[in-house]
C-alpha cells in the first residue's frame, strides 16, 4: 500500500512499526459549535482509511481527539453564561450524533484534553528540562523553537518564512525571547477555567494537547498522523517539534492530510453566507449523501461543494441502493421459486453462475488497486460502479439464491470499505396500495394507459415510486 506522505512530499509504502497493527491519530473538532462540512471531510476520509486498512486485516487503534478548552469555547460560555464545560459536553454530544449518520464509527478513543491536562503539564515540564521551553514572567511557557534544529520540515520552509502564518495563544504583554516561539502554558485570566501548575494557574496551549494525547494513547512513535491541510502549520509543524524534543524519537512515520473544501468554488465563510453545519445539509439529504460526495474526489484534492454535485452524488448513491435492492427482490423470487422444485434442495452455485461471479471478482481488484494507490477513493467508487452495472446486467430470477447472495455480498464489502450503508428498511404495502398496483397492472395488460398513468399519479401522491422492469414492477417510497 503507497501513503502520500506530507513530510517526504512522496509516495511511500506503508510499513507498520508493528506487523498487523496501525497506531494513528487524527486531529479532531473543537466543540464550541455543530461541526461544519469542512469537520466532516477529514472525518469521513480517514474514517474510510481506518475501514480500509481493517479491510486488509489491520488491528487499527485510531485515537481522535476533542478539544474541550480553546479561546472559542470560551467565549461562546461567556455568551450564554454557562460553564465552558457546559458548552464543551453539548457539542461533544452533537458531533457524535453527526457522526453516526454519517457512518462514521467511534474512534478507539475519544480522549478529552481537560482530561489529560497531568500528562500536559508533564511533557512541558521535560521540555523546561531540556531546554527546549522556558517560562516568562507572567507564567506563560514558551516552546524555544530555535532551539529545534528541524523546525519546518513538515511545512518545508525555513523559519523565516513561517512568521505569517503563526499562530499563538495570545498572551499578556511579549515575553518572548523569539517572535518564532509559541505557547505551551498560558496564564489564567479571570472568568477563564484554570488548572494548577508549577507556573502557576492557568491552561494548556493547542499544540500542546494533541502530543500528550498521542503519546499516551499510542506511544512516542506512531504509524500515521492525520488531519486537515490547515493543520500542517503551525499545529501539526509544532506537534513534532514538541513530541520529538521530549522523546528524542520521531514522532510519526507518515502524514496524511486532506484537501480544503470549498462552497461554490469559494472559501467557506460566515460573512459569504456560504457556511454549512452538517446538521443544516441533513435537513435536505440523507448524510450518506454527504459521505458518499466526499469520497467523490482523492483526498487530497480540494473539493467543490455544490446543489449540483450533491445532486449526482444523491444520484450516484441511488444507483448502487437499486441494485442492492433489485438483488434482494429476484433472491426473494427466487426463493420462493426453489421452494416448489427440487432446486429447494441445491444449495450451491451452477457452473456459469460460479463463472459469471468470478468475472466480477475483477471489481473487487480495481477497488483495492485504487485503495492501495493513497486512498484514491474516487477511483474505488468507480469500481464499486462497475461491479454495479455488472450485477444489473447478470442477474435474474432464473438465478440460484446462492449465486445472487455472492453477488450483494461483494456489493456489500465494498460498500462497508466505504462506509455506505446498505441495509434495506422492510416496507410492507398496505392492502390498497397492494391493491392500485395490481389495478394497474390490469389496466396496463388491457392496454389502459391513461388509467394506468392516472394510478401511477396517486401512488405518488401517497409517496410510492413505481419502476417498470422486466421483472415486474418495483416500488420505493419517495
Amino acid at each position: 500500500m503507497k501513503i502520500y506522505n506530507t513530510l517526504t512530499r512522496q509516495k511511500e509504502t506503508f510499513t507498520p512499526i508493528e506487523e498487523g497493527k496501525v497506531r494513528m491519530y487524527v486531529c479532531g473538532p473543537t466543540v464550541y459549535n455543530l461541526i461544519h462540512i469542512g469537520n466532516a471531510r477529514p472525518m469521513i476520509v480517514f474514517d474510510t482509511f481506518r475501514r480500509y486498512m481493517e479491510y486488509k486485516g489491520y488491528e487499527v487503534n485510531y485515537v481522535t481527539n476533542f478539544t474541550d478548552v480553546d479561546d472559542k469555547i470560551i467565549k461562546k460560555a461567556q455568551e450564554e453564561g454557562v460553564d465552558a464545560s457546559e458548552i464543551s459536553s453539548r457539542y461533544i454530544a452533537e458531533c457524535k450524533k453527526d457522526m453516526e449518520d454519517m457512518n462514521i464509527r467511534p474512534a478507539t478513543v475519544h480522549p478529552l484534553a481537560t482530561q489529560e491536562i497531568d500528562g500536559m503539564i508533564e511533557m512541558i515540564r521535560t521540555l523546561i528540562e531540556k531546554g527546549y521551553a522556558y517560562a516568562a514572567a507572567d507564567g506563560t511557557v514558551y516552546y524555544r523553537t530555535g532551539k529545534f534544529a528541524s523546525y519546518g520540515k513538515l511545512s518545508h520552509k525555513n523559519l523565516e518564512d513561517l512568521q505569517a502564518g503563526h499562530r499563538d495563544i495570545k498572551v499578556t504583554g511579549d515575553l518572548k525571547e523569539d517572535p518564532f516561539d509559541f505557547v505551551l502554558w498560558k496564564p489564567k485570566k479571570e472568568g477563564e477555567p484554570a488548572w494548577q501548575s508549577p507556573w502557576g494557574e492557568g491552561r494548556p496551549g493547542w499544540h500542546i494537547e494533541c502530543s500528550v494525547m498521542s503519546k499516551k494513547y499510542l506511544g512516542d512513535t506512531i504509524d500515521i498522523h492525520a488531519g486537515g491541510e490547515d493543520l500542517i502549520f503551525p499545529h501539526h509543524e509544532n506537534e513534532i517539534a514538541q513530541s520529538e524534543a521530549a522523546s528524542g524519537k520521531e514522532f510519526a512515520h507518515y502524514w496524511m492530510h486532506n484537501g480544503f473544501l470549498n462552497i461554490d468554488n469559494q472559501k467557506m465563510s460566515k460573512s459569504l453566507g456560504n457556511f454549512f453545519t452538517v446538521r443544516e445539509i441533513a435537513q435536505r439529504y440523507d448524510l450518506q449523501v454527504l459521505r458518499f460526495f466526499m469520497l467523490s474526489a482523492h483526498y487530497r484534492s480540494p473539493l467543490n461543494f455544490s446543489a449540483e454535485l450533491m445532486e449526482a452524488a444523491k444520484s450516484g448513491l441511488e444507483r448502487i441502493h437499486t441494485a442492492a435492492e433489485n438483488i434482494k427482490r429476484l433472491q426473494k423470487a427466487a426463493d420462493a421459486k426453489a421452494s416448489d422444485t427440487e432446486a429447494a434442495c441445491e444449495k450451491g452455485m451452477s457452473a456459469e453462475e460460479e463463472s459469471l461471479y468470478e468475472v466480477s471478482e475483477q471489481f473487487q481488484k480495481k477497488f483495492e488497486a485504487a485503495m492501495e494507490d493513497d486512498c484514491n477513493t474516487a477511483d474505488a467508487v468507480s469500481a464499486v460502479f462497475e461491479l454495479v452495472k455488472y450485477i444489473n446486467t447478470n442477474v435474474s430470477s432464473d438465478h440460484s439464491s446462492a449465486y445472487l447472495q455472492k453477488l450483494f455480498d461483494r456489493l456489500k464489502i465494498l460498500c462497508d470499505v466505504l462506509g455506505i450503508q446498505l441495509a434495506l428498511k422492510e416496507e410492507a404495502l398496505d392492502a390498497d396500495i397492494e391493491k392500485l398496483i395490481q389495478e394497474r397492472q390490469a389496466a396496463r395488460k388491457n392496454k389502459d394507459f391513461a388509467r394506468a398513468d392516472q394510478i401511477r399519479d396517486e401512488l405518488a401522491q401517497m409517496g410510492i415510486l413505481l419502476k417498470d422492469t422486466r421483472e415486474g414492477v418495483t416500488w420505493k417510497r419517495a
